[in-house]
């Protein structure tokens, strides 16, 4: 049975966020073109549900983890030493569950600043354990075989060729952070809405054509790799 794990990180919650609009289409492609084997769907809003940042007990668990070769997740409960230690293992081993449950993720990442937001990193840190992906038997990646979907939105234009293209700090850190964690690079996509705030921002007002252009898209990508790898039809006699 196939799952997928939908994450939301924009501060807005007002219903205009783009980012959310785009990954609630894709969780509904998804689960549509699936029927009953699409009934496997997380969701987590890192607004409403806000990760804690990382502290002492987490990197001192984490320390002594790396020092005595990272024993695999199922063993780490017996190197914890303290209940500080206890409540942030035990709030971070759900968050790794969960990623390591899920055969697909969407991840709605809004561009704050030219990179991801708080929320979003918060996340980030928190699920990037010492050794938690990697298979204790193989030394390979858990989630060698996970599908990756990042849906970026972005207020300007920062896409190939554009003047502010080196500014995107966003995708090149999300591609590099998963990489690392051992998806591999043709199961990470990207899907970006450009522009969202030329109807907002006045000397970007010139550009609404553009950022109708690029909001359809990035509709039509994500419509497409939501229904990606659905199950087979079956012919009927």
């Amino acid at each position: 049975m196939t799952s997928l794990l939908h994450l939301d990180s924009s501060a807005n919650r007002s219903g205009e966020s783009v980012s959310r609009e785009l990954t609630a289409l894709f969780a509904e492609t998804w689960r549509a073109v699936r029927g009953p084997a699409g009934d496997r769907c997380r969701y987590r809003d890192l607004a409403a549900d806000p990760v804690p940042p990382l502290d002492t007990a987490y990197c001192t668990l984490g320390r002594r983890l790396e020092r005595n070769g990272l024993p695999p997740l199922a063993d780490i409960d017996a190197w914890i030493r303290s209940p500080a230690e206890e409540r942030e293992w035990a709030l971070t081993c759900s968050l790794i569950t969960e990623l390591l449950a899920a055969d697909t993720v969407v991840i709605g990442a809004p561009m704050y600043n030219f990179s991801v937001s708080a929320l979003l990193k918060a996340w980030i840190d928190r699920v990037g354990f010492p050794g938690v992906f990697t298979d204790p038997d193989t030394g390979e990646s858990l989630l060698r075989t996970t599908k990756v979907v990042v849906i970026t939105t972005r207020g300007g234009s920062y896409g190939p060729g554009t003047p502010q293209e080196a500014w995107d700090f966003q995708t090149p850190y999300l591609r590099a952070y998963f990489g690392k964690q051992g998806v591999p690079e043709e199961n990470i996509h990207f899907v970006s809405a450009e522009l969202t705030m030329a109807a907002v921002v006045p000397h970007l007002a010139h550009q609404q054509s553009q950022a109708a252009n690029s909001l359809a898209s990035a509709r039509e990508e994500v419509t497409a790799l939501a229904a990606a790898g659905r199950p087979a039809s079956r012919t009927t006699v």
